[in-house]
């Protein structure tokens, strides 16, 4: 493939950022399209109130090698801040602190043998390497053979329905392994201590930092900007139909959105393919988040094994970052992992925020509805596809029937779990893999 060619990237969040930036630098022309006002996906910035910091939560491990990279290249390395974290368990209508080997001996919910096969689990987890055969077996039959039924029923089972619902019944245990994977490399040692990191300013920053950077290599972003259509060109290239009967010709085109929506922009996509795009079932998220005037834990994330609750656990980003980006107040976030059909996606707000607002009244009893500043809803229906037993040898393809589209989206991260790392990961290889 020669250099210094169009292209047309159909969305604007980390993944199709970091595809510009690679293609650009090698000397193509590239233009970005990006349906919502801003760029950024999942990484981009919320306002509470008169806060600004990312509409999800987002942490970075020392472990990120990919992205700690791209903060490099663009100058703002040295802009994030490492700080040691503490982790909750509030089970059983108790919060206990979990965040040394001391306190997960005395965890009071499993027995000395149950705590020894679940840190069991946990170690065995961070050494298996061939995630393929992990695939072939239920993440429950998985976790019950290592840690025994009582540690599945009571911490693995409410954690998995936390994060996937009734699905975690599909789920193979390379959902788990990827989890596990991942959040044991922030471990200094063990169940010891975790750092975590974040840019001041948070991705809003990154993300300024990051179109500058595209905007000095002549990248064009278009945001505001859906995309209704992509076709062959004749004889050569690629159309991008957008509102306002606007197209562009490029020679080649990489759509980054969730596979559930290619069917809409993509009509000549071949049945096969399109049945593998289809067959994927996807996880969305409904974030609530608050500004309250004092902390509620020293806790960076609580996990949450009572089935009462209604969100997946507590995240206090102001245990991580310091108060002052938040005026000197506390940022939670809620959240709650359901399929992207759910009726969850149709209540209103203020019934989301009421119910969740309710439950964490109970969780904190020394939290008033008073010290609560600001309440919103963050929600994406298509975050992150399942992984289903088999889950790699039933992916979408990367290239696709017309010559020059490809596509290029989360649920071909097949040994991770979805993140920035692994999504500018997925960017790196692609363009190494194809346009060299």
């Amino acid at each position: 493939m020669t250099n210094k060619e169009t292209y047309g990237i159909v969305g604007g969040g980390m993944l199709g950022l970091t595809l510009a930036l690679r293609l650009a630098q090698q000397g193509n022309k590239v233009t970005v399209f990006e349906a919502s006002p801003n760029v950024g996906g999942l990484t981009s910035p919320w306002e509470f109130g008169n806060i600004t910091w990312d509409k999800f939560y987002h942490v970075i491990l020392m472990s990120d090698f990919y992205l700690r990279n791209i903060l490099k290249e663009i100058g703002i390395e040295n802009e994030l801040v490492w700080e040691e974290t503490k982790t909750g368990f509030y089970t059983g209508g108790k919060l206990y602190s979990m965040s040394n080997s001391l306190e997960f001996l005395k965890f009071p919910p499993l027995n000395l043998i149950d705590k020894f096969r679940l840190g069991g689990t946990i170690f065995y987890a961070s050494k298996v390497n061939d995630y393929k055969k992990l695939e072939q077996i239920s993440v429950e039959k998985w976790l019950t053979q290592l840690s025994g039924k009582r540690t599945f029923n009571k911490i693995w089972l409410p954690l998995l329905k936390a994060k996937l619902g009734e699905s975690y019944k599909e789920a193979s245990a390379a959902f788990i392994w990827a989890t596990i994977q991942r959040m044991y490399a922030a471990r200094r040692s063990g169940l010891k201590k975790e750092m975590f990191g974040y840019v001041n300013g948070g991705y809003a920053r990154i993300l300024k930092v990051l179109c500058e950077k595209l905007g000095q290599l002549s990248v064009e972003i278009r945001t505001s900007v859906n995309v209704l259509k992509i076709e062959a060109a004749h004889p050569k290239g690629v159309i991008i139909y957008s509102g306002n009967d606007d197209s562009s010709l490029f020679e080649r085109c990489i759509v980054t959105l969730p596979s559930k929506l290619i069917p809409k922009i993509y009509p000549d996509i071949s049945e096969a393919q399109l049945l593998k795009h289809q067959n994927l079932k996807y996880l969305g998220v409904i974030c609530v988040t608050l500004i309250l005037k004092n902390s509620i834990s020293p806790y960076y994330v609580t996990n949450i094994t009572d089935d009462w609750v209604p969100f997946t656990g507590v995240i206090e980003m102001s245990a991580l970052v310091d108060k002052k980006h938040f005026n000197g107040n506390a940022l939670i976030y809620l959240p709650k992992y359901v399929l992207s059909n759910s009726k969850l996606f149709e209540m209103a707000d203020t019934e989301i925020t009421d119910n969740f607002i309710a439950a964490l009244l109970i969780m904190y009893p020394e939290i008033k509805k008073e010290d609560i500043l600001f309440s919103g809803v963050a929600r994406s229906r298509n975050v992150f596809a399942l992984s289903t037993l088999g889950y790699s040898k039933n992916i979408p393809s990367v290239e696709t029937n017309i010559q020059g589209v490809y596509i290029l989206n989360s649920a071909q991260i097949t040994n991770g779990t979805l993140n920035v790392n692994e999504t500018i990961q997925l960017a790196e290889k692609f363009v190494k893999q194809y346009c060299n």
